[in-house]
């Protein structure tokens, strides 16, 4: 009966493993219940993200009756803070810390912002809303920090929370880590989303004060059990690496001399455009021109997610297999391609179906192509400044991204305000104009993003450790 239970237990324990979404990223070294605790820190990024660009963005607007312009800026100010992630991973990598730690009195330092930020929030914003018989001065500017503080604290958490999962996983299992990573960012997000959504059902200011505050309390606890006993302290680190560079303008020096490097996060920043540039613009699309209702577009960002997530895992799996980065990456751009032909085409041939093909596969490409770059520059490491690397993809992605869905809506609206007045002549006289022209343009981002990244894909294969031999397309001589 001992044996037959044990050998049940067994069959139970390998399940895991066959079954579970990325439960192969655990090594004995960094198992899958550890792995897990430290993705935590993705979560508290996402909730926050979905705090800022999504409820309280329509609570400002719609509640709050704060001007249009004005929560725009706000929610734009966290972008401040987006170019200086570089420099925070190289802070982290060089770091001197009494205890032994690099990685994190960093995190930490940023979950604190997060919850400093989070916790003024709701009295800023309620002052921001003229509600209140003091200055209005007073409220633009303490929402203006509370966003800023915000901002600082996820983008520091994450760069240097990515920084020491490359620490802790061996290069053979980061591609797995890194697409659960990304999940747990997007499950974050998916049920940030729908708890602000049930919270916040009936609204009132109480209950406002009571959500934003809630999730600074939560940060705080996700972020702690996170970091529990992960990063091993070593006081005498610095005492052995004593060939890194002494300042960031050396380092960065290093690393932009490289034209790979460089050629990398323009590669980067690319994509990432031709990806984020239809995030605000989507959802309108199927309303406006292809007459959806409001639950079929709500729809459109499940079908985003799915897109994204079966991205996550064909990418790790093929990473997993000795894929190139790059050539992942690669392949997201080519993905991308007839996922907007598919969106373009839908309207004059007025096919919902065809939208939401296109819808899904821009999930898919844009989930390749961040994963492809994000184990490339885990895999750029500089004299063991891991940060540096993944501080610079942070910057370049999430300036882009920002860069992109500003000017994703202005470039509609500025053309559909020149269709609108016959400047474009009487054919383009319809409100798919503007859109389409913004879909058009991340195609041709997307080529030149295949340009810049081209070079960077190798021309052979790369094993993984152990691996038998293979030969394939990729082998013969070109």
């Amino acid at each position: 009966m001992k044996q037959l239970m044990g050998r049940w237990v067994n069959e139970w324990a390998a399940m895991g493993p066959k079954y579970l979404p990325f439960a192969d990223a655990a090594t004995p070294d960094l198992p899958l219940p550890r792995l897990l605790r430290l993705a935590l820190f993705q979560v508290s990024v996402g909730m926050a993200t979905v705090l800022l660009t999504g409820t309280l963005n329509r609570v400002m607007i719609v509640e709050l009756r704060v001007p249009a312009w004005l929560v725009g800026l706000m929610v734009g100010l966290p972008l401040l803070f987006a170019p200086f992630r570089a420099l925070i991973g190289f802070r982290s990598d060089t770091y001197v810390s009494a205890l032994g730690w690099r990685r994190v009195p960093f995190i930490w330092g940023g979950t604190l912002m997060q919850w400093g930020g989070l916790a003024i929030m709701p009295f800023a914003l309620f002052i921001l809303s003229g509600d209140t018989t003091g200055p209005l001065w007073i409220g633009k500017a303490a929402a203006a920090l509370s966003f800023l503080l915000v901002g600082a604290g996820l983008h520091t958490t994450q760069t240097a929370g990515l920084a020491l999962a490359t620490d802790l996983a061996p290069p053979e299992s980061r591609p797995r880590v890194v697409a659960l990573l990304y999940v747990m960012l997007l499950a974050g997000m998916v049920v940030s989303a729908l708890a602000f959504g049930a919270l916040l059902a009936d609204y009132t200011q109480i209950k406002l004060i009571q959500v934003i505050q809630g999730a600074a309390v939560v940060t705080i606890v996700f972020n702690a059990i996170a970091l529990w006993q992960q990063e091993a302290r070593d006081p005498q680190r610095h005492l052995r690496e004593t060939d890194q560079p002494r300042s960031f303008r050396e380092a960065w020096r290093a690393f932009s001399s490289a034209s790979r490097s460089v050629r990398f996060l323009v590669a980067v920043s690319l994509g990432t455009a031709a990806f984020a540039m239809q995030d605000v613009l989507l959802e309108p699309y199927g309303g406006e021109i292809l007459k959806l209702s409001v639950g079929a577009t709500t729809g459109l960002t499940a079908i985003l997610a799915g897109g994204t997530l079966v991205a996550f895992a064909i990418g790790a799996r093929s990473l997993r297999l000795g894929a190139d980065p790059c050539r992942l990456a690669a392949m997201g751009a080519v993905v991308g391609l007839p996922a907007f032909a598919a969106v373009i085409f839908a309207a004059p041939m007025d096919l919902p179906g065809m939208f939401a093909v296109g819808a899904g596969l821009i999930g898919l490409g844009g989930g390749l192509f961040a994963v492809g770059t994000l184990t490339a520059a885990m895999d750029m490491e500089h004299g063991g400044l891991t940060g540096l690397a993944l501080g610079a993809w942070g910057a370049a992605q999430a300036t882009a991204a920002g860069v992109a869905v500003a000017l994703g809506g202005a470039l509609r609206d500025i053309v559909n305000g020149l269709a609108n007045q016959g400047l474009l002549g009487s054919t383009l006289v319809t409100p798919a104009t503007g859109y389409t022209i913004v879909y058009q343009l991340e195609i041709v981002l997307l080529f030149a993003t295949l340009v810049a990244i081209g070079p960077l894909v190798r021309t052979a294969r790369r094993e993984p450790p152990g691996a038998d031999a293979r030969f394939g397309l990729a082998e013969f001589p070109g």
